[in-house]
């Protein structure tokens, strides 16, 4: 399989590495900054690096074509992920990306109403990619990803009926030396923590709440412990149901009260605006400002310790009737990430998940055409092959509240 990763950043480097070990992939690798490009493509000899524009469509389907890729693998942040999707059409290849198109709140009600959700402008296309006869395949990182591939698993082979999908991260993780330093993309982190959270209820649909709602402490394994979470808007909420039963589903994150606080200023001030400002002689996003302020996220690794967790809650009753309550989980300790890949545990939770997808659509495992997310295909292949590639993951059985 011919790979085009667009965006060579903490998690595209991370596939690059993740890549290197399994003989099934040759990589493209493009980012705007040609050098970075080049770093991650050292993973391996024979990877190649170029330059590219994740705006320009053409451009991108022009290299699509020209290195014979059969797939484009989105690595960058939300804000590209419809010109790279239409790329992708365009050319004719398959597509897979980690995070879904951009939301926009309902402009009367946006904390009681859906506007535009997360992944309406991909799904809006699905026609046209049932046509073309080739797979889209949306939300296939960690959360999203693992987290629907655990949903499909629980579904088919765990419980009768569920009532709630709860999606739940937490971490003990510790970046010395920063009084702030946000461990995945703080752009990102902004979006999805302060846009309205999205919650999906049989007989009621999507609707949405505010930020930070239904705190509710959860009990990690692995020695996390409890960790207060809230809602956050995520895409799990918006795929599951697609393609899952249930009477609930909800995205949890840990956040923590010192990083909440942190988000609301930052909203308060205006800064989490994504809408270039003028100052002085330049246009600039606020959003972007404070990005450029804070650490790579990429570079932490060698002042982070502890461990992530990522995973899905369960409720419900088993098949043969009874209440039932797990917790499907995928735990990564930093230290080892760093000695083994040497990339930080967020970034790598996050990019292995799509180097086993595409292992399986190479070999035939997974298949499809349109607009898919990981719960509509068989979850057990992508569990074995996750354990196979030295990280795997687990199931608690917890007493049903």
């Amino acid at each position: 399989m011919r790979i085009l990763l667009v965006g060579a950043g903490g998690v595209g480097t991370a596939f690059a590495r993740i890549a290197a070990r399994r003989p099934f992939a040759e990589l493209v690798i493009a980012d705007y900054d040609l050098g970075r490009a080049q770093r991650a493509a050292a993973a391996r000899e024979g990877y190649q690096a170029v330059q590219l524009d994740a705006r320009d469509e053409q451009a991108t389907a022009a290299l699509l074509t020209g290195h014979r890729c059969d797939v484009l693998m989105n690595a960058t942040d939300p804000r590209f992920v419809m010109p790279l999707f239409r790329a992708a059409l365009a050319a004719g290849t398959h597509y897979l990306d980690m995070a879904m198109s951009l939301s926009r709140p309902h402009p009367g009600e946006p904390y009681r109403q859906a506007g535009v959700k997360l992944g309406d402008e991909q799904f809006a296309l699905a026609p046209r990619w049932e046509q073309a006869g080739k797979l889209a395949l949306a939300g296939m990182g960690v959360e999203p990803g693992l987290s629907d591939v655990f949903a499909r698993y629980a579904a088919d082979e765990l419980f009768g009926e569920i009532a709630e999908l709860g999606v739940r991260d937490g971490a003990n993780l510790v970046v010395a030396g920063y009084d702030f330093a946000p461990t995945f993309s703080i752009w990102t982190t902004i979006e999805e923590c302060l846009n309205p959270p999205v919650v999906w209820e049989r007989g009621r649909g999507w609707f949405t709440t505010e930020p930070f709602s239904e705190p509710e402490t959860f009990t990690f394994p692995a020695g996390i412990g409890p960790v207060e979470c809230v809602n956050v808007e995520h895409e799990e909420v918006l795929l599951m149901p697609r393609w899952i039963g249930a009477q609930r589903v909800t995205f949890k994150y840990g956040l923590g009260e010192e990083f909440i606080g942190v988000l609301r200023t930052l909203h308060k001030l205006g800064l989490d605006s994504a809408e270039p400002v003028r100052v002085g002689g330049a246009n600039v996003a606020p959003r972007d400002m404070v990005a450029a302020c804070l650490p790579d996220p990429a570079t932490l690794g060698n002042q982070m310790s502890g461990l992530t967790c990522a995973g899905t809650w369960v409720t419900g009753t088993s098949k043969d009737g009874a209440p039932r309550e797990v917790y499907l989980y995928h735990v990564v300790d930093n230290a080892w990430s760093m000695a083994e890949y040497g990339s930080q545990a967020v970034v790598w939770q996050t990019a292995v998940n799509p180097v086993v997808a595409l292992e399986l659509i190479d070999s035939g495992a997974w298949s499809g055409t349109g607009v898919l997310g990981p719960e509509a295909l068989p979850p057990r292949p992508f569990l074995d092959l996750l354990t196979e590639y030295g990280s795997p993951w687990a199931c608690e059985e917890r007493t049903p509240g």
